[in-house]
């Protein structure tokens, strides 16, 4: 390994060396400019999203702006109406309700759903005020500014990511999402753009699927166990 320079932190490192372990095992994972979305679609994708599939959110996300034409008009949806028709979320009643209240808000403070201001932010301001909405974490927060054409680098942090990143010694080990998005963020890779921050959390969404499951762990099928200070304790 190479010498680090005095004072860097040590999971910069450790992050470096992990992501072509992760493409090695997994595969690239590129997102084309064609499958970008507006801040306000990936926004109404994450708040119907909870314990959703993404392909299926995608769709629901979609299939909500087809029918209604616009989120202004989604807003107006009679609760039961926007119910029913978010029938394929895994709790749709919820996913309504935080929709509806997300969107009303927006319309309130911006006159309409309309993200175009967070575009002269500064990252963390925007979250800030994103995190002001109804129902809106650090999570849905995240991934506005990273998954949407702001292309920020914003790390988004599920609780595959979170998971994993306790279990390997890189955050504190009760940290939740918003916690674990502080302590991490200072030691992401500088030269990482938000694509590789994306392809970084897809990747680890995908060890936590996989070899680093809720409740059980795989640690000597894992490409992260040699970085994992939970993975380095299970082989030793």
């Amino acid at each position: 390994m190479s010498q680090l320079a005095l004072g860097a932190d040590p999971r910069t490192d450790t992050l470096r060396r992990l992501q072509p372990l992760l493409i090695q095992r997994f595969g690239r994972i590129e997102r084309a400019a064609a499958s970008w979305r507006r801040p306000e679609w990936v926004l109404v994708q994450g708040v119907i999203g909870a314990r959703t599939k993404s392909p299926v959110s995608n769709a629901a996300t979609d299939r909500l702006l087809t029918r209604w034409g616009s989120w202004e008009a989604v807003a107006g949806v009679p609760l039961a109406e926007l119910q029913a028709e978010l029938a394929t979320q895994t709790y749709p009643n919820m996913a309504a309700e935080r929709l509806k209240a997300c969107l009303t808000d927006l319309i309130a403070r911006r006159g309409a759903v309309d993200l175009t201001h967070l575009e002269a932010m500064e990252t963390g301001e925007a979250m800030r005020w994103l995190e002001q909405l109804p129902g809106i974490g650090r999570k849905i927060a995240a991934g506005v500014m990273n998954a949407s054409t702001l292309d920020r680098r914003a790390l988004v942090l599920d609780g595959h990511h979170t998971r994993i990143l306790r279990r390997m010694g890189l955050v504190p080990a009760k940290a939740d999402t918003a916690r674990a998005f502080d302590a991490i963020m200072p030691a992401m890779p500088p030269e990482w753009s938000a694509a590789d921050f994306d392809e970084h959390h897809l990747l680890m969404k995908k060890v936590g699927q996989t070899t680093c499951r809720p409740a059980t762990t795989d640690c000597p099928a894992c490409p992260a166990q040699a970085l994992c200070a939970t993975g380095r304790s299970r082989a030793a």
